[in-house]
C-alpha cells in the first residue's frame, strides 16, 4: 500500500491525523522542509524560513492538549503581512529585515486556530506589478502568476498545506489557476486587512490557497465562518464564452460539458461585454489609488522601485472626475449583478486567459479575475481535468457576502469533475 507523504496530504487530513495523535505537527513540518530543502532552490517560492523556528511552533502545539482546528496545519504568510516573529521585506530590497512588533490579525486567527506558520513566501515588490524570482513548480520557466506568487507555488509544489495571499486584481485566483491549486478571496472588507500593506484600499482583500475546495472550505470555518448546507440552484455562464487562450476555451468548455452531464443546470447569461468594462475600471482605481498611497515613497526612492514606478507614474495622471466616475460605474455594476445572482446564484468563468505564460517578465494577465475583484464579490479557482498538460482553473463567483455558497459549490463541483490538484 502507498503511504502518502504528510507534506502532500490535504489540510484536513492534516488537523485530523494530528488531533487523533495519529501522526504529529513535528512530523509534518518536517516533512514540509524536507520538501523546501530538495525543491525551493529551484522554485524560490519562499522568502523567509528558518527551520528550527517552525519546528518549535510544531513541538509547543504537540504539548497542547487542545490544538485547534487547524492542528499542524503548515501555512505560508505573503511577505506584505505582518508577523511579529518574521520580517515582512515586502518584496523589495528596500526593506530587506524590516521587522514589526505584532501579528496581523488573519495570521493571529489562524495561530489560534493551531496553524504552524513556516514562514514568509515571496511576493511582488510592494504587492505590485514587478515579478520576483518564484517560478511555477509544473514548469520552472513559466511564471506562478503574481503577486501572491510564493504562495501559489509553496502550495502547488506541497511544500505547505496553505498560504496566505491578496488580491487588488488577480493575484489570488490566477496564480492558483496557474500553479494547480485553490485559491479564494472573500467578500470585500469582510476580513480584517490591519497589518496588510496597502495598494488599493477599495480593491485590496485577503485570500488564501489550498489543495483542494474542501480543504479552503475547512480554513474558512476555522477562521470563525459559518459553511452553512447544500443547495442546488441554477448557475450561470457568460455568452458568448469569454474571449481566452484556445486551451482554456477548450478545458472550459469541457468542464461545462462535463457538469451538464452530471445533471447540473447552467444557463448563459450575457455578461461579457460588462465584464470587460470591469477589469478595465478595476485597473483604473488600482492605478489612481496605488499612485497615491506610495506616492512618498516614490518620491524617496524614485526608480528603484522598478515597475511600481511606472505604476505610480500612470496612476498620478488620472483624474479626481475620472477617478469618480469609475466608482460609480462599479456601483452600477454592483446593482446590476445583485440581480443576475438571484437568478443564477453562482456564476462560472474561466479563472485565467489560459496556462501559466512561458518566461518570467510577467506574472500574467488579470482580465478574467479583476471583474469580480471591483465589485467585491467573494471567488474560488479550482483546478479543471487537464491530464497531463499545465493546470487551468475554473472560476466560480457568488454575490457579496456569498462565501458559503461559492465554497460550497466549489466542493461539490469539484467532485463531479474529478480534478485533483496536480
Amino acid at each position: 500500500m502507498t503511504v502518502t507523504p504528510l507534506n502532500q496530504l490535504s489540510a484536513c487530513a492534516i488537523a485530523d491525523g494530528v488531533a487523533r495523535g495519529t501522526f504529529s505537527a513535528e512530523e509534518v513540518v518536517r516533512a514540509c522542509l524536507d520538501r523546501i530543502e530538495k525543491r525551493d532552490r529551484q522554485v524560490k517560492a519562499w522568502a523567509w524560513i528558518d527551520p528550527e523556528h517552525a519546528l518549535a511552533q510544531a513541538r509547543m502545539l504537540d504539548k497542547k492538549p487542545e490544538k485547534g482546528p487547524l492542528a499542524g496545519v503548515p501555512i505560508g504568510i505573503k511577505d506584505i503581512i505582518e508577523t511579529f516573529d518574521m520580517p515582512t521585506d515586502m518584496g523589495s530590497p528596500i526593506y530587506r529585515g524590516n521587522r514589526t512588533f505584532a501579528d496581523a490579525p488573519s495570521v493571529a486567527l489562524a495561530r489560534r486556530a493551531g496553524a504552524v506558520i513556516l514562514g514568509k513566501t515571496v511576493t511582488c515588490e510592494f504587492a505590485g506589478l514587478t515579478p520576483n524570482v518564484t517560478r511555477n513548480p509544473h514548469d520552472l520557466d513559466r511564471t506562478p502568476g503574481g503577486s501572491s506568487s510564493g504562495s501559489a507555488a509553496a502550495v502547488g509544489d506541497f511544500m505547505a498545506a496553505a498560504g496566505y495571499g491578496t488580491q487588488t486584481g488577480g493575484s489570488v485566483l490566477r496564480p492558483a489557476s496557474f500553479c494547480g491549486v485553490t485559491g479564494f478571496k472573500p467578500t470585500y472588507g469582510l476580513l480584517p486587512m490591519e497589518g496588510v500593506l496597502p495598494l488599493s484600499k477599495s480593491l485590496d482583500t485577503l485570500g488564501f490557497f489550498t489543495h483542494t475546495p474542501a480543504d479552503m472550505s475547512a480554513l474558512w470555518d476555522s477562521l470563525g465562518h459559518s459553511m452553512g448546507t447544500s443547495e442546488d440552484f441554477d448557475l450561470g455562464v457568460p455568452e458568448p464564452i469569454p474571449d481566452v487562450e484556445p486551451t482554456m476555451a477548450a478545458a472550459y468548455k469541457n468542464a461545462l460539458s462535463r457538469l451538464r452531464k452530471a445533471g447540473t443546470s447552467i444557463r448563459p447569461i450575457d455578461i461579457a461585454g460588462t465584464l470587460a468594462k470591469l477589469a478595465e475600471a478595476n485597473l483604473t482605481v488600482m492605478l489612481y489609488e496605488g499612485a497615491r498611497f506610495h506616492k512618498q515613497r516614490y518620491d524617496q526612492y524614485g526608480n528603484q522601485l522598478a515597475d511600481l514606478a511606472d505604476l505610480i507614474r500612470q496612476g498620478l495622471q488620472i483624474s479626481v472626475d475620472r477617478y469618480d466616475e469609475t466608482l460609480r460605474y462599479i456601483d452600477s455594476c454592483r446593482v446590476q449583478f445583485a440581480e443576475q445572482f438571484k437568478r443564477t446564484p453562482v456564476i462560472l468563468t474561466p479563472a485565467a486567459m489560459g496556462p501559466a505564460p512561458t518566461g518570467l517578465a510577467s506574472t500574467g494577465d488579470p482580465r478574467m479575475n479583476a471583474p469580480w475583484t471591483a465589485l467585491g464579490t467573494p471567488a474560488v479557482s479550482i483546478p479543471m481535468p487537464v491530464g497531463t498538460a499545465l493546470p487551468l482553473g475554473l472560476q466560480l463567483t457568488a454575490e457579496r457576502g456569498g462565501e458559503a455558497r461559492v465554497l460550497r459549490t466549489a466542493v461539490r463541483l469539484q467532485n463531479m469533475l474529478g480534478s485533483q490538484p496536480i
